[in-house]
């Protein structure tokens, strides 16, 4: 392994046996016929649990994914169980921020220090009270994109059974005298499949209303993200954030190769109206290597979308980003706008969201 990976697991995988893995077909054959083929369940679909054992993430978990259909994930169980390195037929389709994904422990959430420890990956969620610049509100500082994506998670499920992968934690975002918001998040694949589900249960434990503010940051990166690849989101209508987006509304879903010292470019896009109570998405193709990847979101509780378009040397990466708030200029500004989200004591929500990946001319699995 190399210095920045090197790892050593976590106890024995807890992969089920054949009796459990129930999915309809898997490569044509049905889920009681696999026993036939196999000698063990591993050699179809695993999870497995490691600690970091060298480099930024030193001393954190580490949760892979393999759903024996090409998808292979990685989650991080000390970074709010969000979604680190990924690839899909062998494709890397994540990217990783100069920083790497590292232990919680050199989080610093004072201004924009959120940038320090920002190791990009998957998926990265911002939150639960803020997210955006930082900003001053009521009287408390606010940093850049809150602070749940350092919040440890204590886990519950590590499983593959009935013919699905699934790992459930439980996070806690709490201060005495503020905000007490528990986060329980499931997150499911199927055996032979190549969907990431994503369920977020969040509920304001406190007594008093909560702000609640959460943008989910997917970051898709090179070799998926190139100069011929293609972005289709049906939209409504499509806001430029910055001066930069706003003069080229024109071609927000164009790519090129990386340049030094580009801007950001930062979009909102609205989804159809007719989705209202549905799902929406947004799909990246690479017709080159023939991969797509989809990230669908439930517009039942995330009703915007915002990109991320930035195509600098080393930082070259599409940001596709659900969100419940149509404000991304800090909690400050929501605020004055009107668009601040606000969970009542005891009050539950659920957020929904999906990565489906494809090779292009193949069936959707």
């Amino acid at each position: 392994m190399g210095s920045d990976r090197a790892a050593h697991r976590l106890g024995p995988p807890r992969t089920r046996e054949f009796r459990d893995l129930t999915t309809a077909h898997t490569y044509g054959v049905p889920a009681e016929q696999i026993r036939r083929f196999t000698g063990r369940a591993e050699q179809l679909a695993r999870i497995d649990s490691f600690v970091e054992a060298n480099g930024p993430g030193a001393g954190s978990r580490r949760i892979q994914l393999d759903t024996g259909g090409g998808l292979s994930v990685d989650l991080h169980p000390d970074r709010a169980l969000d979604v680190g390195r990924v690839s899909f037929a062998g494709v890397p389709v994540a990217w990783l921020s100069p920083t790497g994904i590292g232990s919680p422990a050199a989080y610093d959430g004072q201004g924009e220090n959120f940038l320090r420890t920002f190791g990009g990956g998957l998926l990265a969620t911002c939150g639960m009270d803020t997210f955006g610049p930082p900003s001053t509100d009521q009287g408390r500082d606010f940093g850049t994109h809150g602070r749940f994506g350092a919040t440890p998670a204590t886990l519950e499920t590590v499983r593959v059974r009935g013919g699905k992968l699934t790992v459930i934690g439980t996070m806690r975002q709490a201060t005495v005298f503020g905000e007490n918001i528990e986060v329980r998040r499931k997150i499911t694949a199927r055996v032979g499949g190549c969907t990431l589900r994503i369920t977020d249960q969040v509920t304001n434990l406190g007594d008093t209303d909560q702000p609640h503010m959460v943008l989910y940051h997917a970051n898709f990166g090179w070799p998926l993200l190139s100069s011929e690849s293609t972005l289709d989101i049906a939209a409504d209508e499509r806001i430029g954030i910055d001066e930069h987006a706003r003069a080229e509304m024109d071609i927000w879903n164009q790519f090129h190769a990386p340049v030094a010292d580009i801007p950001e470019r930062v979009y909102r896009h609205v989804p159809p109206a007719a989705e209202a109570s549905g799902w929406s998405r947004a799909r990246l193709t690479n017709p080159n290597i023939g991969i797509s990847a989809e990230i669908r979101f439930d517009r039942a509780t995330l009703g915007n979308l915002y990109q991320w378009k930035m195509l600098g040397e080393g930082t070259y990466v599409l940001g596709l980003e659900p969100s419940n708030c149509a404000t991304i200029t800090g909690r400050a500004a929501a605020r004055a706008a009107g668009t601040l989200p606000i969970l009542k004591p005891g009050e539950t929500v659920r957020h929904r969201i999906e990565f489906a990946f494809a090779r292009e001319g193949s069936a959707e699995v």
